[in-house]
């Protein structure tokens, strides 16, 4: 398969147009669409999307709770999939949590949000990858500027930019507390980056990112043609929603106020892995689902 958006294989940084349609489902069909045609405008417009209040109380506390049981649970096992910080032994994400918790495999089954991705993407879904990712007060580390759509192109095979990332804040986010950074339009361009990549990469680079994030050039560039940076904030239970090309990243938390989220990515059935086109091994099926992804579908 053609490589449309190489990355990694030079020595120098280079910003390739996107190649791939925002929205893919036809747009004269917006009256269909479960979200209105100004948030639909603005998602293909920023790469990104807002709804506040998306969840109840209710159905925010039962997912607090159920963050809380997991790490506890989890919290002595020695496991590839909870990924700690680089300097504790604190929790910093755990992994695959749409296909190893019941509970968790109801929520990436929400047929609101189901809807959304649906018409985003044009099509079925599943579910390319699934985290919890805990940020906790004095200690939560960074998430370095990244597109997801560059690492799961190189290093999973991912072919094109049809996958929609959704972040569903479990505690409020301020903009003090390690929020979310999102830059706006980023989506457009692809940042073509440098450096080789190892095998097994992900031991690393989950802990902290060092391949596949942007010179400060490309950086500079990018936001200065989106107008800055954007930081979505408000309270638990609101979503974030924002295309696999979309540049974002988020400061480490040295407040009392801890931000955590669940994070799903909803990858279109038209749109499977390929082999890496780093040309390196496969990453780990709970890190990128390959094998008998069950298709989410509208009811």
């Amino acid at each position: 398969m053609e490589d449309l958006y190489p990355s990694r294989k030079n020595n120098q940084p280079e910003i390739i147009k996107r190649k791939d349609p925002v929205i893919h489902t036809d747009r004269s069909k917006d009256d269909q669409a479960p979200i209105s045609k100004d948030q639909l405008d603005f998602y293909e417009k920023n790469g990104f999307l807002q709804i506040e209040n998306f969840f109840s109380e209710d159905e925010v506390a039962d997912m607090q709770k159920g963050i809380y049981e997991l790490a506890d649970s989890t919290g002595d096992l020695k496991s590839d999939k909870v990924i700690r910080e680089p300097e504790s032994d604190e929790i910093r994400s755990i992994f695959h949590v749409h296909n190893d918790d019941a509970y968790f495999k109801d929520v990436a089954n929400d047929q609101r949000l189901l809807d959304i991705v649906n018409h985003l993407l044009g099509s079925d879904v599943y579910i390319h990858q699934s985290r919890i990712n805990y940020k906790p007060g004095f200690t939560g580390k960074e998430f370095d500027w990244h597109s997801d759509f560059e690492t799961w192109h190189v290093e999973d095979g991912m072919p094109r930019m049809r996958a929609v990332s959704l972040s569903i804040a479990l505690s409020d986010n301020y903009t003090f507390n390690g929020p979310l950074m999102l830059i706006p339009g980023s989506h457009n361009y692809y940042v073509s980056c440098v450096g080789e990549t190892p095998d097994d990469n992900y031991k690393e680079s989950l802990k902290k990112q060092k391949l596949g994030v942007p010179d400060h050039d490309s950086l500079r560039w990018l936001t200065e043609q989106g107008g800055g940076i954007s930081v979505p904030t408000g309270k638990a239970g609101s979503i974030t929603l924002f295309e696999s090309n979309t540049m974002h990243g988020s400061n480490g938390n040295i407040t009392p106020y801890g931000r955590n989220n669940l994070f799903m990515v909803f990858n279109s059935v038209e749109n499977k892995l390929v082999k890496p086109f780093s040309g390196g091994k496969e990453r780990p099926e709970f890190i990128a689902v390959r094998e008998g992804a069950p298709t989410l579908s509208k009811s």
